[in-house]
């Protein structure tokens, strides 16, 4: 669970209401992105933030009192002038919007802690959702899951279906972003609720432990399969979250793989590669990489061939693994892999900036 439904559940058990702002755009810039929220209760008890503290969570705070007295919500259009950016380490100002609502909690909580909730548990399951809801009255909400299922309604089943497809496109690039979705101009808030990446590494070795280290550094969840209890210790791996002793191919069967996780197979022993990337490649795992020669890669992948793993599964299998940046020690090795996952789940080619967009 996220800090967000950590913070609701949180204010569920000690208060009637509270006052959401939810950062809904941003121009220039600002320290936080959009779907930062913060809370404010009856009293007085403030969660979040939208910036980093300063004006702007100030005057949302000031503001939070009336929306609380009247139910009505409000949409602040507040500028971060030169010198607040400067007093909270910015090279300069920018300018936000801030979507500020009254939500009731108890005895009968809004609908939409009941969307918010349904958000938590699609996270946990591994899947991304979307909450969208019209910003000039943001009561009309639409909950899209990744599998295109729905909750709720924009109040109109064309706005409805233009927020689905919207949908789509930024659940797939896991940005949350305010748009107009209809032809009459209306706009909504499209607010992506994803689960954290997972990194999944089937073999204990050295190279496994800085890869761990560094996936965890960069926000990631981090499995590690290996059959060796001497290697799989907390010892080596204290950064792990879930640090798994058996057979390989029959933890990674049992484990969620989804299109946020990342498998990589760090141990040279092709009676542990083939059967973990039988189960891997049959999967929605959205990048697999293996460690080693681009010979003995082939030679792994000619074995799944043999096996009828079709072309099109073979093809996801990254072997060697990583970017191309002349590694030779472990960590360097492990940087390098971790820059191709992120590289790939943000869509990218992995070209120097300096070339500048193609």
């Amino acid at each position: 669970m996220d800090e967000l439904h950590r913070d609701l559940e949180a204010l569920a058990r000690t208060e009637q209401r509270v006052a959401m702002a939810t950062l809904v755009a941003t121009r220039g810039t600002t320290p936080k992105k959009e779907g930062a929220k913060m809370w404010v209760g009856e009293g007085g008890r403030i969660l979040g933030s939208v910036t980093i503290g300063g004006c702007v969570d100030a005057r949302v705070i000031a503001e939070s009192h009336g929306v609380l007295a009247s139910g009505e919500p409000r949409l602040l259009r507040l500028d971060l002038g030169d010198e607040d950016a400067w007093e909270m380490g910015l090279s300069c100002a920018g300018a936000v919007d801030v979507l500020l609502e009254r939500v009731d909690l108890s005895p009968r909580p809004a609908p939409l802690v009941d969307l918010y909730r349904r958000t938590a548990a699609e996270m946990e399951r591994g899947r991304a959702s979307c909450l969208v809801r019209v910003l000039r009255d943001p009561a009309r909400a639409l909950l899209i899951a990744q599998d295109g299922a729905t909750a709720g309604s924009l109040g109109d089943a064309a706005l409805d279906a233009a927020a689905r497809g919207a949908a789509r496109e930024l659940l797939r690039a896991g940005t949350s972003r305010a748009q107009a979705i209809a032809g009459e101009g209306t706009e909504a808030f499209f607010e992506v609720h994803a689960p954290p990446p997972h990194l999944v590494v089937v073999g204990a070795g050295h190279v496994s432990m800085p890869l761990v280290s560094l996936a965890k550094l960069l926000g990631f969840r981090t499995t590690v399969v290996d059959a060796r209890p001497r290697f799989g210790t907390r010892e080596r791996f204290p950064d792990v979250d879930d640090l798994r002793i058996g057979i390989p191919s029959e933890i990674v069967e049992q484990l969620p793989l989804t299109s946020s996780t990342a498998v990589v197979l760090t141990i040279h022993d092709y009676k542990v590669e083939v059967p973990v990337l039988r189960t891997v490649l049959a999967s929605e795992a959205g990048y697999v990489g293996m460690l080693g020669s681009r010979r003995r890669g082939h030679g792994v992948l000619e074995l799944l061939r043999e096996q009828s793993v079709s072309e099109e599964q073979l093809a996801r299998v990254q072997v060697p693994v990583g970017l191309d940046i002349g590694a030779r020690s472990v960590a360097e090795i492990a940087l390098s892999v971790v820059a191709q996952i992120v590289a790939s789940r943000a869509g990218r080619p992995a070209r120097p900036l300096a070339e500048g967009p193609r």
